[in-house]
């Protein structure tokens, strides 16, 4: 009797310290779709799976989702059979993967906590080995019940914490994250924070890379933002950015906050601008919906008839052009890198506001509102 007591509780503290690791894990992920949706796309990359790199911001937010409600249905003992399997394989998949990536397969950060908590894969596979067998001792606790025998309760709880998880992803991949854990978050001082960076961080050699095909020979070449070439000849068809790093680098340091354009480097003039600085962030300016675009012209108007200043940032080449169309109207240009964009705003377009170079305000296209 006092063997079975001690197996109830030990489960049970098994239970609850898997229920609140798989509920933090989930919901800083879940909160910020486009981090995890980056995080996939490089383990893709390192797998060889770039083909399923499409799917990589859908199945983020039900991964995210699916871990967010896992770690509630554990917590509050709803049909605690079946979720004990999901959890006891998902941390045999975790701990096998962490694994790979601490030694064959290296990178940077395994991504388990987002950007809230940064463990090292071998600090993360660490992590994995305690859990896992905290899984298995859940599992066994609870083996003896039915699977999928859901009583009204229990069922109306899933559906709950699964339309909550996956309309809170969701929520965030259309608006920004609740949360903000990167460092060009509201209230930073971006070039004040670079200087402190620039102090007590590493400078990893990283360096942002054009790939342009040559219109009329098909031949690929590859070039640094500083070289005048591929801004000046018409010969070239923009393919790609690339970000490459000796250390394998998933997000720029804000150190390495940098705007360029055919005149030269741009950063420390606009970052020092007094007053107030709207930042427009275009990904791609084929694809920005009708409506953004609408969005984008109305604050630049009001905006210019306040005295205000209004930029565009975008990491798509600007052929030597030091200027942009947004709607019908003329705005100065920067290119910045892809990755750096993706940091400072995670949306494809979007608006930065500083106010004497503090980040008063962030938007996604969506919430911009004149």
């Amino acid at each position: 009797m006092r063997n079975k007591r001690i197996i109830k509780l030990l489960a049970h503290v098994c239970r609850t310290i898997l229920a609140l690791t798989f509920l933090l894990s989930g919901f800083v992920k879940t909160i910020d779709p486009w981090g995890t949706a980056l995080k996939v796309n490089e383990y893709l990359t390192i797998y060889g799976w770039d083909a399923l790199k499409p799917a990589a911001m859908g199945f983020s937010i039900w991964l995210c989702g699916a871990e967010l409600m896992m770690g509630a249905m554990l917590l509050f003992k709803v049909r605690i059979r079946l979720v004990s399997i999901f959890a006891l394989l998902s941390m045999i998949i975790f701990t096998v993967i962490t694994f790979l990536s601490a030694t064959v397969l290296p990178v940077e950060d395994c991504g388990c906590f987002g950007d809230a908590l940064k463990l090292t894969p071998w600090q993360t596979f660490v992590k994995n080995l305690i859990a896992l067998p905290m899984a298995f001792i859940v599992w066994w606790r609870y083996r003896p019940d039915r699977i999928f025998q859901f009583n009204r309760l229990e069922f109306a709880l899933m559906c709950l914490f699964f339309g909550s998880s996956m309309g809170l992803g969701y929520y965030c991949y259309r608006h920004l994250p609740l949360i903000d854990f990167l460092p060009y978050r509201v209230g930073v001082h971006i070039q004040q924070a670079m200087s402190e960076a620039a102090e007590v961080e590493p400078t990893d050699e990283e360096e942002t890379l054009l790939v342009f095909r040559n219109v009329t020979d098909g031949s690929m070449r590859t070039f640094t933002l500083e070289d005048p070439e591929w801004q000046q000849n018409d010969q070239w068809e923009w393919v790609e950015t690339q970000s490459v790093s000796s250390t394998n680098v998933v997000r720029p340091l804000i150190s390495e906050f940098a705007l360029h354009n055919a005149d030269g480097d741009a950063t420390q003039e606009l970052l020092s601008h007094p007053g107030r600085l709207y930042m427009l962030c275009v990904t791609t300016f084929s694809q920005i919906p009708q409506e953004c675009s609408a969005r984008m012209k109305a604050l630049v108007e009001q905006a210019t008839a306040q005295g205000d200043r209004v930029i565009c940032l975008t990491p798509e080449p600007l052929y030597g052009e030091t200027t942009c169309w947004i709607g019908d109207q003329r705005v100065a240009c920067y290119n910045i890198d892809a990755s750096t964009m993706k940091t400072l705003l995670r949306a494809d377009n979007g608006l930065v506001v500083l106010q004497d170079g503090v980040i008063e305000a962030k938007y996604n296209c969506l919430d911009i509102k004149p």
